[in-house]
């Protein structure tokens, strides 16, 4: 997706409806997929040697299927598996595969990658070819049973065992194909992945036979950027009300508006700024603003906190966001994982120090 948020903006007007220029694209949208079924019948799926579970979507751009891997790691890790991550890295300046420690750097190896080495602390690996990311995760991880895919339901060159799709407040959109539409893969391919996950506090249709889970989210503990001060969003509300401050609501992700609506719903009369997915900071958004109190994203901290000028700026605070996952979801993971475990005759303590 462009990182202009008036681009993203008309996109998304266009498809949410099969109106005048879905119509005429429609067309491109039919050798899309005949290009797209055409590679997926020519790749041969590669296997890792421990479970894999991918966490990916249908729909193009975010449906914050990274909150919603970062909470499946907690899940499976308090269930007795010792999870890794991969994922492409979004946006990083290199293709080739890297270890993603919390120390790395967003430029290199992407910023939702970052943040899930950060907040779940579980290892990552980033490369273009998953395969070889998580070849590379396993070695420098052996204790690691089992790898959760962070995005990738498209990428068939590697094998898995789970796939769970995620939907977001845009749903399906008009159903139709990129470019007429937002989609990646037919609707009927959500037939075919094991659990659908409703991440969206909107009423959304989707026609499909897979059992599907609501997720509920709420805000964390809120970190303030320069320090490390904690706070509660309330108390934050309550010093804005109080000083009769004024606050800034930043968002450089795919759907801000939900960052935005949480945030009024602590009582906070925010100004909203869109940044566009994947910002890169390159220019600070918020020289020159007279807001006392500015609040942003954790995927947007990760860039934030490598440049001086805006990581020295006491107003900004970083809002956490903790997702909830339907204990019957990690249910059909966990079991899932664990006979495809046994399929390879694996046991949950074996390590990897024997990977070619």
């Amino acid at each position: 997706m462009s990182s202009h948020p008036r681009i993203e903006a008309w996109l998304h007007r266009v498809w949410s409806h099969r109106g005048p220029t879905a119509c005429l694209l429609y067309p491109l949208s039919l050798i899309y997929e005949a290009i797209s079924a055409s590679k997926r019948k020519s790749t041969k799926p590669q296997h890792l040697p421990v479970p894999v579970v991918v966490v990916g979507n249908i729909y193009v751009g975010g449906t914050g299927k990274t909150p919603v891997t970062i909470a499946l790691v907690r899940e499976l890790r308090a269930r007795g598996w010792t999870p890794g991550v991969i994922s492409r890295g979004f946006g990083r300046q290199a293709e080739e595969v890297k270890i993603v420690t919390p120390e790395s750097d967003a430029r290199e190896v992407g910023d939702e990658p970052l943040l899930i080495a950060r907040d779940s602390m579980a290892p990552v690996a980033v490369g273009r070819a998953r395969y070889q990311a998580g070849l590379a995760l396993l070695h420098a991880h052996p204790g690691v049973n089992i790898i959760l895919s962070d995005d990738g339901l498209q990428h068939t060159a590697l094998a898995r065992d789970v796939e769970l799709a995620v939907i977001g407040a845009g749903g399906l959109g008009n159903g139709w194909l990129l470019p007429a539409g937002p989609l990646r893969e037919p609707v009927s391919r959500l037939d075919e992945v094991d659990a659908l996950i409703l991440n969206t506090t909107t009423d959304v249709e989707v026609e499909s036979r897979t059992p599907r889970f609501a997720v509920s989210s709420c805000f964390g503990a809120c970190r303030r950027l320069s320090n490390g001060d904690i706070r509660d969003i309330d108390e934050i509300s309550h010093d804005l009300k109080a000083s009769q401050g004024k606050a800034l609501a930043a968002a450089g992700i795919a759907s801000p508006g939900r960052f935005f609506a949480m945030v009024r719903a602590h009582n906070i009369d925010c100004t909203e700024l869109e940044l566009g997915d994947h910002y890169n900071f390159a220019k600070n958004p918020f020289a020159g603003r007279k807001e006392s109190i500015i609040l942003i994203t954790a995927k947007d901290a990760v860039k934030c906190a490598r440049i001086p000028e805006i990581k020295n700026d006491d107003r900004i605070w970083v809002v956490g966001l903790e997702v909830v996952l339907d204990t019957y979801l990690v249910d059909i993971v966990d079991q899932k994982a664990a006979a495809a475990a046994q399929r390879m005759g694996r046991h949950p303590e074996t390590r990897n120090d024997k990977i070619e």
